[in-house]
């Protein structure tokens, strides 16, 4: 167990494939880009230090996100599997510069060959793809609880809500706006969760952002680390460049902020994490012991009992942005009422 060691939210900038005319280049753009964020963490590693442990890069470091196009023709020209030779390609530099890697990327599934899922992962410095967690709450993507009942017949209730034991601590990711759902961090604290992995493409604004709020506030009511890495902008997209730039971050477990970056591409949020001082905080009894005065059974019949967003939602229509759009607006007028 390394008790302390240093992580980085890499803010490096992303390349979007979404001008691409077809798979074939759409590729050599993703091999680029992973390309660029491989030299960069290196260098990076070389300047930081041998402490340097643990790198989360920002949400959208291969692909983009889609602008346009359908849900079938994303999944044809963005999607990869973890079998991938970008994946092994990240596996090898793992090993060699002794490091963790988290990102995210959007995954094909043959259990699920009509989708995508938008998947974050975790491989260790051993090579091994130790996490994969597939967000849950997405606007136009499709998600497990999209398919629900199917997708915890083939992969079970565990894999919804995954942490990784490791040498640096338990680890788990949250994906994007998804810091935004108090119930995603609280969901992986309970399964021992200490590192939150956040890796996002978010406006990078002095002012406090619902997402930066949520950053801090999912640290302090989990008693967590939050490693959050942004993008330094997207580039080869009809969308301003700086849009999604800046402000990557280190949140300390207290909701203090470690270190973090300015805009454009940084090494800057990096810092220590403490794994036994947190395990310390955690032992204390005390006002601030948010996790062990936890009283879930007052809480789990509302869970129950009151439903919004519906699950299995693809069962009865095709997948669509349209289907997506339906859905909500069905789940404001039941909220009204």
């Amino acid at each position: 167990m390394i008790q302390r060691y240093k992580a980085l939210a890499l803010q490096t900038e992303c390349f979007a494939i979404n001008k691409c005319k077809d798979r074939s280049s759409a590729y050599n753009l993703m091999q680029k880009s992973l390309n660029t964020v491989l030299a960069e963490t290196k260098g990076s590693k070389a300047f930081i230090g041998p402490d340097l442990k643990l790198v989360v890069l920002p949400e959208y470091f291969l692909t983009s996100f889609p602008f346009g196009e359908s849900l079938d023709e994303w999944r044809e020209k963005a999607c990869l599997s973890t079998d991938d030779a970008l994946f092994n390609q990240m596996k090898e530099f793992c090993v060699q510069q002794s490091i963790f890697l988290s990102g995210n990327f959007y995954e094909l599934d043959e259990n699920f060959p009509e989708l995508y899922f938008q998947s974050s992962f975790i491989i260790d410095d051993e090579g091994e793809l130790i996490l994969k967690y597939r967000r849950l709450n997405s606007m136009f993507a499709p998600t497990p609880h999209d398919v629900l009942d199917d997708y915890i017949k083939v992969y079970g209730d565990d894999a919804l809500f995954p942490v990784a034991d490791t040498k640096l601590g338990k680890l788990a990711c949250i994906a994007s706006e998804e810091i935004l759902y108090p119930e995603i961090a609280r969901c992986l604290m309970m399964r021992g969760a200490e590192v939150f992995l956040h890796s996002s493409s978010e406006a990078g604004s002095p002012q406090l952002t619902h997402k930066e709020v949520a950053k801090r506030a999912r640290a302090i009511e989990n008693m967590c680390y939050v490693v959050s890495a942004n993008s330094a902008g997207i580039s080869g997209i009809d969308f301003p460049f700086a849009a999604t730039d800046g402000l990557s971050k280190v949140v300390s477990y207290e909701g203090h902020i470690l270190s973090e970056a300015g805009t454009g591409g940084s090494m800057v949020a990096n810092n220590y994490l403490d794994i036994g001082a947190l395990r310390d905080y955690r032992s204390k009894v005390s006002m601030q012991n948010y996790n062990a005065r936890q009283r879930f059974e007052l809480y789990a019949p509302s869970y129950t009992n009151f439903t919004h967003y519906p699950a299995n939602s693809f069962k009865m229509e095709n997948p669509s942005k349209e289907l997506f759009i339906k859905t909500q607006l069905n789940v404001i007028k039941k909220i009204q009422k």
